[in-house]
């Protein structure tokens, strides 16, 4: 028997999907890049990065932390994922661009190739019906259907398009998150669901026998597994070789982000009847059963080989932070080493170009790694992270050709009452030291019953110290995604500083 949730870590809006014995599912990344992760499992349980869709969007000054703009909290959601007739389909949104993306390949793996669907489809669903003819639903509140035309290059002039549910009810979040299928011949749409009633949000679920028809529904699953009050909904449904049906879904889990949990489901009477509850503990059997899965996050020695290109691709483990300038780092100049280098000024660690992102791991996890500052200018910062807009960091600072070693963190009130982030807002330091240019750091997350904390250290001799406070981190709308652990270097008063990282180590902790 495995734990559920499944994955202790930020994998919100799941779509998942079986193609003979494996599963796939997608998974919202925003402005992280690579985006648009897609998993592998053979079991629904265990998972490994299958592939990124794509390594840069639309390459806007906005994705690359240019002239202060930023993507947290937009870029890609909630992507629609398909198999249809040999080829792979996926279709979402990015809500920086306002645009409705296709990604279509014959291979998981790719290549991936782009076109845009006109017009924008918030949490689109696609469907290919057994005629052949393709739909998109979506929208929040009001749910629409719209046909495609054979191409899905935009709406089908004079296809089906009309609203298939709308709200009825007093509401903190109307249906939205749509995923639709066609199953035994009839039509079914899930939704995340949240009323005033409820108070927390629930999974509904509207059917009809036909696309002209009536959808007739509601909520369908209702529970939080006894933590916070945080309601389980939103994603994709999926069964296995033998029949059996499972949704895959989200659940909030403070800083640490989204996390999938799995719910069994079964179809009665044309309507599908899920678990009372979500299980503590699954089993579900594997496809494949001696098959050994990579890790979702790891450890780095930073040796990395160019291909025939002179390009390098980082392990699937690793995201930058919004797009990055390719000719600011390396792995290769210096076999073992991320060397990083600043072509800007930033106000803060959120403008942090190239700065390097794994997601946290709960329950607890922990990063260690050494750092070479000998090349910093002054008023730069490197050093290791937790990103997310209510921030902690330690970093190797320069000021008038002296080394200190700072621990800063951005509390909740350096935050709008909506979630905004404060753009030009620095963090408040708590803690300075006198060091050498050359350091090693560790940074500690806690998640436990949203203890949402972080902790850095530095190593002196054989003994570890703490620097600064233990800070608590909050997930909010601002980044829309949960915590970061992440490699960074930005400067304050002169660009061309480096930083040289090495011998990285992940670890996740009981």
């Amino acid at each position: 028997m495995q734990n559920n949730p499944i994955i202790w870590a930020d994998y919100p809006d799941p779509d998942v999907i079986r193609v003979k014995d494996t599963y796939y599912m997608v998974s919202t990344t925003m402005h992280v890049m690579p985006g648009c992760v897609i998993l592998r499992s053979y079991d629904l349980i265990h998972w490994e990065t299958a592939t990124h869709i794509y390594d840069v969007l639309d390459d806007t000054p906005a994705q690359r932390l240019e002239n202060g703009k930023h993507i947290y909290g937009q870029g890609m959601w909630a992507a629609s994922l398909r198999f249809h007739k040999g080829k792979f389909y996926v279709v979402f949104v990015a809500n920086d661009t306002r645009k409705t993306y296709l990604y279509t390949a014959a291979d998981i793996q790719g290549p991936w190739t782009k076109q845009y669907i006109e017009g924008f489809y918030h949490d689109c669903s696609l469907l290919f019906d057994d005629d052949d003819r393709v739909y998109l639903v979506y929208g929040n509140t009001e749910i629409h259907l719209t046909e495609l035309r054979d191409d899905l290059s935009g709406p089908k002039p004079g296809g089906l398009n009309r609203i298939i549910v709308k709200e009825k009810q007093e509401c903190y979040l109307g249906y939205e998150g749509a995923h639709l299928y066609k199953i035994d011949g009839r039509y079914y749409v899930f939704f995340i669901h949240m009323t005033k009633a409820a108070g927390r949000r629930t999974q509904a679920c509207y059917a009809a026998d036909s696309l002209e028809g009536e959808f007739i529904g509601g909520e369908v699953f209702n529970d939080d597994m006894g933590y916070f009050n945080s309601g389980i909904a939103q994603g994709g449904i999926v069964d296995t070789p033998d029949g059996d049906w499972y949704a895959m879904l989200f659940q909030d889990h403070g800083a640490v982000g989204r996390i999938p949990v799995i719910v069994p489901l079964a179809f009665e009477n044309g309507f599908p009847v899920f678990a009372k509850e979500a299980p503590r503990t699954i089993n579900i059997p594997s496809t494949r059963p001696e098959y050994e899965y990579k890790p979702l996050v790891g450890s780095d020695d930073f040796r990395y080989k160019a291909d025939e290109c002179g390009k390098v691709r980082l392990k699937d483990i690793w995201q930058w932070n919004h797009i990055p300038n390719d000719a600011l780092w390396s792995v290769t100049d210096k076999p073992g080493a991320f060397r990083v280098q600043t072509a800007s000024i930033s106000p803060n660690l959120t403008f942090s170009v190239n700065t390097l992102t794994q997601r946290a791991m709960g329950p607890a996890c922990e990063a260690v790694v050494s750092l070479d500052g000998s090349e910093l200018k002054d008023g730069d910062y490197a050093g290791l992270c937790f990103l997310i807009g209510t921030y902690g960091l330690i970093a190797l600072t320069r000021e008038a050709n002296q080394y200190y070693l700072v621990m800063k963190a951005r509390a909740t009130e350096d935050l709008s009452i909506f979630g905004k982030l404060i753009d030009e807002e620095p963090a408040t330091e708590y803690a300075r030291i006198p060091v050498s240019s050359k350091v090693t750091l560790k940074a500690v997350g806690r998640f436990i019953d949203n203890r949402d904390e972080c902790t850095f250290y530095y190593q002196d001799g054989a003994e570890w110290k703490q620097l600064g406070i233990a800070h608590r981190m909050v997930y909010k709308l601002d980044h829309f995604m949960g915590c970061r652990i992440g490699l960074f270097l930005y400067s304050t008063e002169s660009e061309g500083g480096t930083a040289e990282f090495t011998g990285f180590g992940y670890k996740v902790l009981a």
